[in-house]
């Protein structure tokens, strides 16, 4: 069940994520319906568009109104799609998500306790992450940006953190088995647009360059769809875009759909 969830009020660079979701829906229906490698046609999938949020002033709120539309979605043994919207909307999701593990693609660690006198700050959602579903069952890849304070936490090691420096002189596969002992069986993906590099998504809130590849993340997907119980894009600023990162985005849904299906 795919839903949008229009925020971007603790947005520390770029704003406009909020206009993401319908950037999304527009470059998906530009897709191709059918997929040979899956055997797949889109057209014919069991999919359904619930619309958007109503976006609200507060991050705790919006956080708020994320958990109870995912619980609503659990509940009834259907998996969520969230399209974001700024990073922080992902606690929502995860508070309502029960006993899981989790895979985060992102270029930042996100581990502060507190950003600009909020907790569910944008910067802080891995950090929340770990609070909700404990140490070790956290793999965040991408991973080039890292504050000091967030370094230098205690509870940083609770969350492994994998370089997009070390993905690249090793191959995405390498990390398989090692993400699969972490996360688990049953495992909530999020995937924050700026763990990408920028050559392949340049329209994200906060980029960095130096990050994982379209196919890093496709193949990631791939590995592990069969054992995802939700997923969401977050971070996408169309504005920015030159059509890029919305097909992306929307290639990455596909695929996501396509391998649990194969």
């Amino acid at each position: 069940m795919v839903f949008g969830a229009p925020y971007d009020g603790t947005s520390s660079f770029r704003k406009g994520s909020r206009f993401a979701p319908d950037s999304v829906r527009l470059a998906y229906d530009n897709l191709e319906s059918f997929d040979p490698r899956y055997g797949v046609d889109y057209g014919e999938a069991a999919i359904c568009d619930l619309g958007d949020l109503i976006e609200l002033q507060s991050v705790d709120e919006m956080v708020e109104s994320v958990s109870k539309v995912t619980s609503h979605i659990f509940s009834r043994g259907k998996l969520p799609i969230m399209l974001g919207g700024e990073h922080s909307i992902t606690v929502g999701a995860v508070r309502s998500a029960g006993n899981c593990g989790m895979i985060i693609i992102d270029a930042h660690s996100d581990f502060r306790d507190s950003y600009h006198g909020s907790k569910l700050n944008h910067a802080c959602v891995t950090r929340r992450c770990l609070e909700l579903l404990g140490p070790g069952r956290i793999v965040s890849i991408g991973t080039r940006s890292i504050s000091r304070e967030e370094f230098e936490s205690p509870e940083f090691n609770g969350v492994r953190f994998i370089r997009a420096e070390d993905v690249r002189k090793q191959g995405v596969q390498k990390f398989f088995a090692e993400i699969r002992k972490i996360a688990g069986d049953r495992i909530y993906f999020s995937i924050d647009m700026d763990g990408i590099d920028p050559a392949f998504a340049p329209a994200v809130g906060t980029p960095e360059p130096y990050g994982l590849s379209d196919c890093d993340v496709r193949d990631l997907l791939r590995e592990f769809s069969k054992n995802v119980i939700g997923l969401d894009i977050t971070e996408f600023s169309p504005q920015y875009d030159n059509g890029n990162t919305a097909m992306l985005a929307s290639k990455l849904i596909q695929d996501f759909i396509g391998s649990r299906t194969s």
